[in-house]
């Protein structure tokens, strides 16, 4: 019973190199479930690449990651006082957003979070008085800015940033490294061209660690195939189909990510008539699976189950046979494989081969 993620290891490591030529002072992001890879893995290849330093998510992420990373750790989540931490070393770095949130930084490496248009946390101007006295008792290691993901209107990410630097600059803020976010190489290269004498230091792991798809791919195993009997139920509770298909158990249930979603923002006609296709779709049942058989994604036959998925084949073709790896399209930053291979070429799975 296993859910397989495969990797083409120098087709990957390829573009990770890329990417760092493109961002020079590039900041790895290894957090959550690594990427689907795995805390460890994206570790190994941050310190491949050299850039001494990886931002985490969360205190527990750098707590264990500090055991196997050699340099330094920028933890993202904000510093709140009075916060349960387990010991850090003094290779961490923690971030402010909050001037009534500073006590107990001391002597400690530390990095102001600056409010951006995402409107999530961040100092505001208004704050930049009131941070200015405890800022001296701090290893000041720079500022930092979030920018949203999809910007819509107004200003780009670069102008949003240098309006930022602007104003540093206007009240006399050390400005000697600046950490941002989606932003392409050329707004960066921009952002070095304007201010030469600050260093902007992009943080990503989406563009690093998935943005090569032809470098990996989930596969899963199939566990058995049956056609079930005329007029008996079909999982739970449903009833056979007047097709006949086949039902094949694969791999791959909830506790890998499979079946599970996230509340998506809609914008335009096409992805609003497309969402109340899928909510018509589910009234009847009819939920698409991740997995692909022949080319084609399969109907889950029952919800996904802890760790296997029941699927509905049709006819027209063969049916894969107990053993068989079937191609999966699941979310990596969902999903917890079983197992991953490191391999020289990854070859096409069986049932992406029509």
């Amino acid at each position: 019973m296993t859910l397989t993620l495969t990797i083409d290891t120098e087709r990957w490591r390829e573009h990770h190199r890329g990417v760092l030529g493109q961002y020079p002072g590039l900041v790895p992001v290894c957090k959550g479930n690594g990427y689907g890879f795995g805390h460890h893995r994206l570790m190994r290849e941050t310190t491949r690449l050299g850039t001494g330093l990886a931002a985490v998510g969360t205190v527990q992420e750098a707590a264990r990651a500090q055991d196997f990373y050699p340099g330094d750790l920028l933890v993202l989540t904000p510093y709140r006082n009075g916060e349960v931490s387990p010991a850090l070393s003094d290779r961490t770095i923690r971030v402010v957003s909050s001037p009534g949130h500073c006590d107990g930084l001391a002597g400690r490496r530390v990095v102001v979070e600056l409010r951006s248009s995402m409107r999530r946390h961040g100092i505001t101007e208004a704050d930049l008085h009131a941070l200015r006295p405890v800022m001296s008792g701090w290893e000041f290691e720079g500022f930092s800015i979030h920018l949203p993901l999809n910007r819509v209107g107004g200003a780009g990410g670069a102008e949003e940033v240098a309006s930022w630097v602007r104003r540093l600059r206007e009240e006399r803020m050390p400005l000697r490294q600046v950490f941002v976010s989606h932003l392409s190489a050329e707004e960066t290269a921009g952002l070095h061209a304007e201010f030469p004498g600050t260093r902007f230091r992009l943080r990503t792991g989406t563009k690093l660690w998935l943005g090569a798809p032809k470098a990996t791919r989930y596969t899963s195993r199939v566990l058995d195939v049956t056609r079930p009997e005329r007029g008996r139920g079909l999982g739970a509770g449903r009833r056979q189909p007047a097709s006949g298909p086949h039902l094949v158990v694969v791999s791959g249930g909830v506790s890998h990510g499979v079946g599970l979603r996230a509340p998506k923002t809609l914008s335009g006609l096409r992805d609003r008539a497309r969402h109340v296709v899928g909510i018509g779709h589910a009234c009847l049942d009819h939920h698409l699976s991740p997995f692909l058989w022949d080319g084609v994604r399969c109907r889950f036959a029952a919800p996904p189950r802890l760790q296997e998925s029941v699927l509905l084949v049709r006819g027209g073709g063969p049916p894969p046979k107990v053993g068989d790896e079937v191609a999966a399209q699941l979310r990596y930053t969902i999903t917890r494989p079983d197992r991953v291979v490191e391999e020289p070429q990854v070859p096409p799975a069986a049932s992406e081969v029509r």
